[in-house]
């Protein structure tokens, strides 16, 4: 199994284009034999940060 993790800055104005991305990839990391895990922000610190994990079986999952 691989685990991806991203981080991603979000500009304040941007975070309704950010949702709508974050949905277009849990679609595509699911229609490719993935695990999408959600997207996550810090309760505390930077409110211009968030992070995904998403999983494959494999790496050669991953690179398909």
């Amino acid at each position: 199994m691989i685990t991806v993790h991203l981080r991603y800055e979000i500009a304040p104005d941007k975070l309704d284009d950010f949702t709508e991305y974050g949905r277009t990839w849990i679609r595509l990391v699911e229609k490719h034999g993935g695990t999408h895990h959600g997207y996550f922000m810090p309760s505390e610190g930077d409110s211009d940060e968030a992070f995904a994990l998403f999983t494959f079986p494999s790496l050669a999952a991953y690179e398909v």
